[in-house]
């Protein structure tokens, strides 16, 4: 099985234990709350209204109020904010390449390479390890390299998943930080925002340059009553999830509050319970999520050597700045929830449990799954382990095994470390757990994990294995049973000797009674390294899988005239396209396979990136129609990247996701919406567009629109409405080929 999480729980290995919190230099971690405050007067003067937590945080880190709230009108969903993040991690190689087209000699702002999503979790923690290290040894060697020479901190391979780093390193109550991962929203468990974007973006913040948003909706979430028995935090986002959709929050920020917020039985007593909230807050477009500041949080900072912020924040939080004001939020009533399965297929088909055999059975699916898999990014936490750990002593001491494979992925070397050293570790491993997964090839077949993702082919390549979502204490208890409508609230297990066996409600430990241990700390990298510009970044000349960037040309060079040359449609894209399925697994609406297209001067057919490689050797640039959400789920920049690189200059779509709509932009892509959602089936591949318009969208001229002119391959023409989300700034990068050519244009 190749599922997307790294393997930094290295089960079968010990190390000598450091215990936390040990007090370290939070100097570059804190925010700075005395300027945030001063500047959020600023704001308040301009807006002289209650402002949300989102606001409070977001507006602080405009770097010119005046200039971005200046308009009298509608600030939220329509006015451009000029941000200025206080932090970067990156999991990936795009934004480093990026960066250092900028010609800078180190980052802005402190910034953190983390190496986990090229560690295939297969069959052992320590030779998974090792077999990642030699098989992506040029990247790693070019990430460590380029943190070297950049003054960038470095996590090496194994040192755990970015999100759970993030969460125990850096997150602090207040912050606005940039990931170049969609599930970056994590560090919202902490009370601060915390936004995925592409590598480009990142880049924004790394050069110093103003990061633009536009400024979200805020979505209030009020939570009453709490979280009693099997409910866990995971089951309150599994629902949300299926009341608003995979794109139910694009556009907004997800902040919840209320009494329920503070309730330990709600936040699971620690910031890991909100962060599992945030995490998944992805899943339903949302840019981020967010909590108010509260003692839960103050006690994790703490016990991660993080008190000299939580003393700041405290501060902060007396003179308002950490809370929302008063004001009308949408509500969301706790008393109401039970466990929640989601999928298949789709994070949004949201089943409580109570009805989930049923729906099996309406299916007609076989009533058994193939494995369970917890932990990832969005339930890796001490809180989470220690919950599934006391299910599976109950098991044991019923003479229990799983009757399916059982797989556990902690989230970081401190949450595995911390629970070898308290036998979290070996009381799992007595009840079955471990790596190896036989992957049911070409089958159909259900799994059931506490991921935060389920799209078809994800976990293993297989795209007909099921993947329900669920909270890792309910995959844990029907891996005892291996039937999907086995329900652990009410379902007991007959045992060899003919006597029934029910679980009790799980119960997990918030924080470790003797601190966190450190682990390994080879792994953890010195704070704010210095630049060592000496350094050679490491990229081999015969590589395939790292290149130099060359600048993208602007389409607009060779032309007088501001309007995109005429382009040959490539494709029409089907439903559900992610960025896991963008190029080579989308499907064609015209004849409804996967990964084909067609060149109609030629009357050929090939794969995706074959026909987008012939256009571009004959120079001819091209657009693709697409449907609803186009581009959600991961942050991945290469769905943006490679289009861009074989000559994709526009893309139509009925409704774009978030992150995937800016890296178009970034790359310089023109993203348009359609007016008339219908007109998306009246084109075509072969088809000819050429749009009507945009010079005078360049010209800022008011109520400026782009048309297209459609012309078919029986020679019909007609024109279709579209609209466009491009910003002034944004229209600069269109117009300079991509946002890195306008930003190097302004260093030199």
């Amino acid at each position: 099985m190749v599922p997307r999480i790294s393997s930094p729980a290295r089960l079968l290995r010990r190390s000598f234990a450091t215990h936390v919190p040990r007090e370290r230099d939070c100097t570059s971690i804190t925010p700075p709350y005395a300027l945030l405050i001063q500047k959020l007067d600023r704001v308040r003067k301009l807006l002289n209204r209650p402002l949300t937590l989102s606001e409070k945080i977001l507006y602080s880190h405009i770097i010119d109020p005046e200039t971005s709230l200046a308009s009298n009108g509608r600030i939220r969903g329509e006015a451009y904010l000029q941000l200025a993040p206080e932090r970067v991690a990156m999991q990936d190689a795009s934004a480093h390449l990026q960066f250092m087209s900028a010609g800078l000699s180190q980052c802005a702002v402190p910034t953190s390479i983390h190496c986990d999503h090229l560690i295939q979790a297969l069959d052992g923690a320590e030779s998974d390890l090792k077999r990642s290290i030699v098989t992506n040894r040029e990247v790693f060697d070019f990430l460590q390299s380029a943190a070297q020479k950049y003054g960038i901190e470095f996590w090496r391979p194994g040192s755990g998943i970015i999100h759970q780093i993030v969460l125990e390193n850096y997150a602090a109550p207040g912050m606005l930080m940039l990931g170049t991962d969609s599930h970056t929203p994590n560090a919202g468990g902490l009370g601060m925002l915390a936004i995925g974007v592409g590598g480009a973006d990142a880049v924004d913040a790394m050069t110093g340059t103003p990061w633009e948003l536009k400024a979200p909706t805020v979505i209030g979430i009020h939570l009453t009553g709490k979280l009693n028995g099997w409910t866990t935090p995971k089951d309150l986002i599994l629902h949300l999830a299926g009341k608003l959709t995979v794109r139910g929050g694009t556009g907004s920020i997800l902040e919840y509050y209320g009494p329920g917020v503070t309730s330990q039985s709600c936040t699971d007593k620690t910031s890991t319970g909100l962060a599992t909230i945030a995490n998944m807050g992805a899943e339903v477009g949302a840019t981020t999520s967010t909590f108010p500041y509260s003692s839960n949080m103050r006690e994790y900072l703490k016990a991660t050597g993080r008190a000299s912020v939580a003393a700041s924040a405290d501060q902060a939080a007396s003179q308002g700045f950490l809370s929302a004001d008063e004001g009308a939020q949408y509500d969301d009533n706790l008393s109401d929830l039970e466990p929640t399965i989601n999928g298949p297929f789709t994070p949004d088909l949201a089943t409580p449990i109570s009805k989930f055999g049923k729906f099996i059975e309406e299916q007609g699916w076989k009533d058994e799954f193939s494995a369970g898999l917890i932990g990832s990014c969005t339930n890796s936490s001490y809180e989470d382990m220690t919950s599934v750990a006391d299910l599976a002593r109950q098991a044991k001491s019923a003479g229990l095994t799983t009757k399916v494979p059982f797989l556990c992925t902690p989230g970081s070397e401190q949450i595995r470390a911390t629970m070898e050293r308290d036998n979290v570790t070996s009381t799992l491993q007595d009840v079955g757990a471990l790596w190896q997964r036989v992957d049911k090839k070409g089958e159909e077949n259900a799994i059931l994990t506490s991921f935060n993702r389920n799209f078809k082919s994800r976990n293993d390549g297989n795209n007909r294995t099921m993947n329900f979502l669920a909270s890792p204490t309910v995959v844990t208890a029907m891996a005892f049973s291996g039937k999907l409508s086995f329900n652990p609230l009410v379902d007991s297990i007959t045992l060899p000797s003919g006597e029934a066996f029910k679980f009790m409600p799980p119960s997990g430990q918030d924080l470790p009674s003797n601190g966190f241990t450190l682990g390994d700390q080879s792994y953890y990298p010195v704070p704010m390294p210095k630049p060592q510009p000496e350094v050679e970044v490491v990229i081999k000349k015969d590589s395939q899988r790292l290149e130099i960037l060359e600048p993208f040309k602007s389409p607009f060079e060779s032309s007088s005239k501001l309007e995109l040359p005429p382009l040959k449609v490539l494709l029409r894209v089907r439903g559900k396209c992610t960025t896991d399925h963008i190029s080579a697994a989308a499907i064609n609406d015209e004849g409804g396979d996967m990964n084909v297209a067609f060149d109609r001067d030629n009357n050929t057919s090939g794969t995706i990136p074959e026909i987008a490689k012939s256009f571009k050797a004959r120079q001819q640039p091209w657009a693709i129609i697409v449907d609803e959400n186009y581009g959600e789920g991961s942050a991945r920049e290469h769905a943006a990247l490679q289009p861009r690189f074989y000559g994709c200059a526009m893309i139509l779509a009925r409704s774009f996701a978030r992150i995937h709509e800016t890296n178009l932009k970034k790359q310089g892509v023109l993203p348009l919406w359609f007016v008339d959602k219908n007109d998306y089936s009246r084109i075509g591949s072969g088809d000819l567009l050429e749009t009507i318009g945009l010079a005078d969208v360049f010209a800022g001229k008011p109520d400026a629109s782009v048309r297209i002119k459609v012309t078919k391959l029986d020679g019909t023409v007609f024109e279709i409405a579209t609209k466009h989300t491009m910003s002034a700034d944004q229209l600069k990068w269109l117009k300079a080929g991509s946002a890195l050519n306008y930003i190097r244009s302004t260093k030199v």
